[in-house]
């Protein structure tokens, strides 16, 4: 398996694809203890709760499309954009949601999404100082000279 150290197009799709299974289980959580509680409010929290679910699989598209794009690209100002909306994925998932939510599922989510918001603003700062050029890892080589044996 290749080393990555500027695939963001990688982690920002395994981001998507776990938030987006996560979301499946969460979702339902949130919809059964609301009607289960309250079943008069029971159809508006679906739709609400539904909408919610399209809107972060539209914020996490986003992201995909900008780790595709600054990868492909290997361009300064689509890593940049990437990082500030990890950022704002981070800022949401770990200090807003993960101190206030009592669910421990949407607890794990909020964790995983903030260690894949951090993993893709590394490589996504690797791809900002590097610019046009490749990443390589230097490596020690030790050379002998031509009289030694």
């Amino acid at each position: 398996m290749p080393r990555l150290t500027q695939q963001t197009a990688v982690i920002s799709m395994v981001q998507f694809i776990t938030i987006m299974i996560l979301g499946v289980p969460n979702t339902l959580v949130n919809i059964i203890a609301t009607c289960h509680s309250d079943s008069s409010n029971c159809v508006s929290n679906m739709i609400v709760t539904i909408i919610f679910y399209l809107m972060t699989a539209g914020w996490f598209g986003i992201i995909m499309i900008l780790g595709y794009t600054a990868q492909k690209k290997r361009s300064r100002q689509f890593a940049i954009i990437l990082i500030g909306f990890e950022l704002i994925t981070l800022v949401v998932a770990w200090y807003i949601d993960f101190p206030h939510d009592t669910n421990w599922l949407a607890k794990a989510t909020s964790l995983i999404d903030g260690l894949l918001s951090v993993w893709v603003i590394y490589l996504a700062m690797r791809l900002v100082i590097a610019g046009n050029k490749r990443i390589v890892k230097k490596k020690n080589i030790i050379t002998r000279s031509r009289g030694a044996r």
